[in-house]
């Protein structure tokens, strides 16, 4: 480890000090413990402090990442950078990395209170900084959105942008490509049919040599783009009221959705399988005009979430008796695999060996586990198991709700405590023995409130067992993916396929 003395000035002055005067400042610093380190001096001369981009800062910088210094020592703060966002990631770094910051003329050391706490207020101003930054940016994006500019992105495939003034503003708005404008109303067309999937669209357009005349080629993927994207739309009230009701945040007034223009959806969307959120999406009117009926692009969206439906009770998830079902000549799981196809040309998921797959130790079965012929037979058998068990409710059921309340109670307690600590910690001022009581007794009360939140935890699972069956058992006939499986977890241990193809299913109950 080393101790790293840095120094920098940007321009010659007569009245400035020489980076060898404040690198003989940096060195008066240099506790006596410490004076058997290794010492390295790096100079910057002729650099502003208002950018990082300096050869010897840059390689303080990556001795620090490397773990091989312990401190830095400079003549001044401001030697380090003159933006306050910069300083304070910096200072940052070096706190994760258990650097210590000495400043000779400022009794600045981040290894003292003093040092710690001015990190902390020089963190605060950075924070307040950077909000204020993000505020103005979104205030303005929230403006443009307003007013019906394009909100950038990746140019839509139809589209060119073309210079535009709105409301005596220089911008761009896009201007229909017409020979690509044909091909995505024949796109649309041509899947709004009954029978067409994505991939059969694919072949198609493929086949009728309606090829991408930007040099790309059509992928499932990038159809299944530009058919959600409601840029295309003449985006009237249904079109409105389809975004609504998926909680997308309208910024254009309802009564401008008229079925002339096109609309742009853009923000974030937080994926969740099988219920993305769009509460973070905005939906604004553009001012080019749509191509397509809006019956016809809520034909498609309705097909497109279907198919994803389709796609997400068959994904691998797969079955919803995964991790259960063992190859007996081998002891390995036995995972879900599409391939088989039977006559009507339908693609069928079939139980398959890890043992033979992954391990090669194993021949497998001598005959087809068909996923939806067992998950069939497993389903009548717990229906009979959950016939049998249904009864047993007032024998297996215990409640715990007092204790739980009981619980709680503390909790609440608890939380005045800690109420009352924060408004005595404010009355009386930051004093140090005061603040290192708090945070005792903070500490204890943290892991206070754990305690009692883990029992209760282990309580309401105690409870919650017997109900869960009892759910399950009034439900079961319509049970979805997830509780089938949550079922399967419950109920069985293993079920166990021979090389014959014959099936044992051991009960956890």
């Amino acid at each position: 480890m080393a101790i790293v003395l840095y120094a920098r000035k940007s321009i010659e002055r007569e009245n400035s000090i020489s980076c060898e005067t404040q690198l003989e400042y940096c060195k008066s610093v240099i506790k006596p413990d410490e004076r058997n380190e290794k010492v390295i001096t790096l100079v910057d001369n002729g650099f502003s402090g208002g950018n990082i981009n300096r050869d010897g800062f840059q390689k303080m910088m990556n001795l620090v990442r490397q773990d091989k210094v312990s401190k830095v020592i400079v003549y001044k703060l401001d030697r380090i950078s003159r933006s306050l966002s910069d300083f304070v990631n910096i200072l940052q770094e070096f706190k994760t990395h258990k650097v210590e910051f000495v400043s000779s003329q400022e009794s600045f050391d981040t290894s003292s209170p003093y040092g710690e706490l001015i990190v902390k207020i020089l963190m605060i101003f950075a924070e307040f900084e950077r909000t204020s930054i993000i505020n103005r940016i979104t205030q303005a994006y929230a403006h443009r959105s307003e007013m019906g500019f394009y909100m950038g992105g990746r140019q839509p495939y139809g589209f060119e942008l073309v210079p535009t003034v709105i409301h005596n503003i220089h911008t761009k708005k896009l201007s229909p490509l017409p020979a690509e404008i044909e091909q995505i109303r024949y796109i649309y067309e041509v899947y709004a049919q009954e029978s067409v999937s994505l991939r059969r669209l694919m072949n198609i357009l493929i086949a009728e040599n309606r090829l991408p005349l930007n040099g790309s080629a059509w992928s499932t993927a990038k159809l299944s783009t530009i058919l959600k994207n409601p840029i295309y739309v003449k985006a009237d009230s249904d079109i409105y009221d389809y975004y609504e009701r998926h909680g997308v945040q309208m910024v254009t007034d309802v009564s401008m959705f008229t079925g002339e223009y096109g609309a742009q959806l853009y923000g974030h969307t937080k994926h969740k399988p099988d219920n993305p959120d769009w509460s973070d999406m905005k939906l604004v009117l553009l001012t080019h005009n749509g191509i397509v009926d809006s019956d016809i692009w809520l034909k498609c969206q309705r097909k497109l979430e279907k198919n994803k439906q389709i796609t997400n009770s068959y994904s691998n998830q797969t079955s919803w008796l995964s991790g259960k079902v063992i190859c007996e000549k081998c002891g390995h799981t036995m995972t879900t695999i599409k391939g088989k196809i039977n006559k009507s040309g339908e693609m069928r998921r079939y139980f398959n060996c890890t043992g033979k797959t992954h391990k090669k130790i194993c021949t497998g079965t001598k005959v087809s586990i068909y996923a939806e012929d067992l998950e069939n037979m497993v389903y009548d058998c717990i229906c009979e198991k959950l016939s049998d068990l249904k009864e047993a409710k007032h024998i297996t059921a215990n409640d715990h709700s007092p204790e739980v309340n009981e619980l709680k109670l503390k909790i609440k307690a608890i939380e005045r405590s800690e109420k009352q600590l924060m408004d005595t910690m404010l009355t009386g001022g930051f004093n140090e023995d005061l603040l290192s009581l708090a945070n005792q007794k903070a500490t204890q009360f943290k892991n206070d409130k754990r305690a009692l939140y883990e029992r209760i935890d282990e309580l309401k699972s105690m409870d919650d067992e017997t109900d869960v069956i009892i759910d399950l058992a009034k439900s079961w006939k319509t049970a979805d993916y997830n509780r089938k499986k949550e079922v399967a977890m419950i109920m069985i241990h293993q079920i166990i396929i021979s090389e014959d193809g014959s099936t044992k299913i051991i009960w956890n109950i």
